[in-house]
């Protein structure tokens, strides 16, 4: 193996923006930012999520952030800080720094991921399972 994840990750964190759980939980109710949760939804369904956060599957980042895409998503459109999470903060690195390298402004995401939010006591709700 040339390059490990551990290393990627360093790399990533090295050349993104990075909040700490206090940080971005102060920035939870500000209008012009939006959270990011990149998550598999069956981690959101199993472990909760952060009120407000839009939901972008890490697998599919690329393809809603660009505006040529056919899957675009409008909210990235928009102009507004985007914190980006997973679990424990190495998916939400790679991911901050692949949609900086697309060209997105004005991104971060959060040290230690929803875990160290959670554990921090910061506010989750529960995500609810659309199977029936």
């Amino acid at each position: 193996m040339k390059k490990g994840y551990k290393q990627l990750v360093e790399e990533a964190n090295a050349q993104i923006k990075t909040y700490s759980v206090a940080e971005a939980q102060a920035k939870l109710a500000d209008p012009n930012v939006q959270f990011i949760d990149v998550r598999d939804i069956r981690e959101l369904e199993r472990e909760g999520i952060i009120p407000g956060a839009f939901h972008a599957p890490r697998g599919m980042i690329e393809f809603w952030v660009d505006p040529d895409s056919p899957y675009f998503k409008p909210v990235f459109g928009e102009q507004k800080e985007f914190i980006l999470f997973c679990a424990a903060g190495w998916r939400s690195a790679l991911t901050t720094k692949t949609v900086q390298d697309m060209g997105l402004e004005n991104v971060a995401h959060i040290d230690g991921g929803f875990g160290a939010w959670k554990a921090a006591g910061a506010p989750t709700a529960v995500k609810e399972s659309k199977k029936a």
